[in-house]
């Protein structure tokens, strides 16, 4: 695998033990948050006022319901396809997989069509490849049904489910199947149509990635190993008596983008528009190669002990201990090539003070901005800005503090952030709790209700390894005490209204739980709790 490029973004000539600031420009092609609310709102004679389009303002200024699709529907004007293109154990469901999880982060509704389940479906218990022969024309006739009715079922979920993006994953590796898929989606439906043909010729990657996933795949439930590769490569070889890869002379007309051998190199023919630059943009930032990622907290805070949030305060004296027995896990680990990121406040800086590797600091990471909730407890907003309380936890994703951020501004922020992960090897990301559930969501594929609430304990490290479709995720206690910040998802909900007197809301109780909702589905997650002699001692922690 050759070594990765250097990001335009960040500068990565940075000797170890040295420190970069980073504050990022996004380019063109990415989206930039929404811009703050207008600060000319009299605060005071607003009792129930509304803004031009009739939606209701708060006492604050702030309106209390920035719309989801408020950043997608500027530039989804029209429902996309990707279709894509290649042989059997080319990537083509993991890009799928992965390029959906990332259109869903950051707003645009997106789904993957696999034809392979819809053929299961069709047919009885998988016997061998023989179902694959050119010549097996029965066989045929039903992989060719299940193609197009996968097809219809996209448009139709574009159409009729709201849709914005559907990625139709299948081979589709004739000229004659890729003109059926133009005329049905770009002549009938009237929908952008963009090919993603994944192309690789080292038998090492296609044997790994059978030997990973196909293997295990419902097809050969039961069967032994070394058959089942045997049979899947014998699959792959009917497939390539009619393959035909995309062609710029013979399908001038289609756009679509060709990468090979996981990245090594990519060709892009005649992409229009946003979504289809922001597919192409993702795709060329995304690797395979083997790396962990690890995410914590900053150490406690005095702010933290206090109940405030926000603001840019020094860690306690528990998070000095924690800065220290940090670097002490980080060093057991013997993590190659690892780099540290943290933001650009105090605490997660002192944090990484010990840590023996280079360090780069990230305006992007810094905690959501809280405007005029910034260092004040929960209590005393409840007290100050009773209705501003109540509309945040009534949408917590899109509700916006007065002159802040939403947590939807905040997914726009860490866009950048995202790509360069993608594109890095061993990163240690030390940062704040709003930060890293914006970052987990978009590896675990949670969806926006979710994302606000899953639990990123303080002075526990989140260890994640990218497999196949997913990640494996392990979270590590360290053995130093901390106050607990998470606060639960209210389970009773009171509709927030404009009192002409302060009313009180009562605060949900605050409970440990889980680092995420609906048991990390298709996560492997491991729990680890060591204890000081565990990092005292000379052996590598597991």
């Amino acid at each position: 695998m050759p070594d990765q490029q250097k990001s335009p973004l960040i500068d990565s000539s940075i000797t170890k033990g040295s420190t970069k600031s980073t504050d990022l420009s996004v380019p063109d092609i990415l989206i930039t948050p929404t811009d703050k609310q207008n600060d000319s709102i009299n605060v005071n004679s607003c009792s129930n006022c509304s803004d031009d389009s009739g939606q209701k303002i708060s006492r604050s200024g702030a309106k209390p319901f920035p719309i989801r699709g408020d950043r997608a529907t500027s530039f989804v004007n029209k429902p996309h396809i990707i279709a894509m293109v290649g042989l059997p154990a080319r990537g083509k469901t993991y890009i799928a997989k992965k390029l959906t999880r990332y259109l869903n982060w950051i707003g645009i509704k997106s789904k993957v069509f696999n034809v392979g389940e819809y053929r299961r479906q069709a047919t009885e218990a998988y016997k061998n490849h023989d179902f694959f022969k050119p010549d097996n024309k029965e066989a045929l006739a039903i992989r060719n049904k299940c193609a197009k009715d996968a097809l219809e079922d996209v448009c139709k979920w574009l159409d009729d489910d709201c849709g914005e993006v559907a990625v139709y994953d299948a081979t589709n590796s004739t000229f004659d199947r890729r003109k059926l898929i133009y005329e049905t989606v770009v002549e009938k439906y009237g929908y952008k149509l963009f090919f993603v043909e994944s192309i690789c010729n080292s038998p090492e990657i296609i044997e790994a990635n059978i030997r990973e996933v196909k293997i295990h795949s419902p097809d050969y439930q039961g069967i032994d190993k070394d058959n089942a590769l045997s049979d899947f490569m014998q699959r792959i070889e009917h497939y390539k008596q009619l393959y035909d890869s995309l062609d710029e002379e013979k399908e001038n007309q289609y756009s679509f983008i060709k990468i090979f051998n996981a990245g090594e190199k990519v060709l892009v023919h005649r992409h229009e528009g946003h979504i289809q630059s922001r597919v192409v943009y993702y795709l060329m930032n995304t690797h395979i190669v083997p790396r962990t990622i690890y995410f914590t907290r900053h150490g406690e805070s005095k702010y933290n002990l206090n109940g405030r949030i926000g603001g840019d305060s020094e860690l306690s004296d528990r998070g000095q201990e924690y800065s220290k027995c940090l670097a002490q896990y980080i060093h057991k680990q013997k993590i190659p090539n690892l780099r540290v990121w943290t933001s650009q406040f105090k605490r997660t800086i002192q944090t990484a003070e010990s840590i023996n590797a280079p360090q780069e600091r990230w305006k992007a990471l810094n905690e959501i901005d809280a405007g005029i909730c910034e260092e004040m407890t929960y209590e005393e907003i409840q007290e100050t800005y009773p209705e501003e309380f109540a509309l945040r936890d009534q949408d917590k994703f899109h509700y916006r503090y007065p002159k802040g951020e939403s947590y939807e501004d905040l997914v726009a922020r860490l866009e950048p952030v995202i790509l360069e992960l993608e594109r890095q090897e061993n990163v240690l990301v030390i940062a704040h709790q709003a930060v890293l559930r914006c970052l987990l969501a978009y590896f675990l594929d949670e969806d926006a209700d979710s994302l606000c609430y899953i639990n990123c304990p303080l002075h526990s490290v989140i260890k994640l390894t990218p497999i196949a479709y997913g990640c494996e995720l392990q979270l590590v206690h360290l053995p130093v005490e901390a106050v607990n910040t998470h606060r639960n998802k209210p389970q009773h909900i009171i509709p927030p209204t404009l009192p002409s007197k302060q009313k009180t809301f009562a605060l949900p109780p605050r409970k440990r739980s889980i680092i995420s909702s609906d048991e990390l589905k298709k996560i492997s997650i491991v729990f680890c709790d060591l204890k000081k002699s565990d990092l005292n001692d000379e052996d590598e922690l597991n």
